[in-house]
């Protein structure tokens, strides 16, 4: 962890990660992308077990770290939401082809 001296450092920082986060869930999107020309169906791209499987997962990873496990949870919520519908449309585009 950075130590910083200021509220400018703290800001500083901050933006550094936020610019990360991006970045990853970026990296994350593009996987999930990939993962549509693997399913076979749109229920199998929902994948309701593996979902809970991550929510569980990084609800844990929160506990640990000291981080809300309500805010980690609603976070990923959100992200695998938005991420099933987009893996939905390209598994529904590649079946176009």
């Amino acid at each position: 962890m950075v130590k910083c001296n200021s509220l400018k450092e703290v800001r500083d920082q901050i933006d550094i990660l936020d610019d990360k986060l991006v970045d990853l869930i970026a990296e994350r999107s593009h996987l999930i992308r990939q993962a549509a020309a693997f399913k076979n169906s749109v229920d199998e791209v929902k994948a309701d077990d593996r979902i809970q499987f991550i929510l569980q997962k990084v609800r844990h990873k929160a506990i640990e770290l000291g981080v809300s496990p309500n805010m980690i949870s609603d976070l990923f919520t959100i992200m695998i939401d938005e991420m099933v519908e987009t893996e939905i449309s390209e598994f529904r585009n590649a079946d176009t082809f």
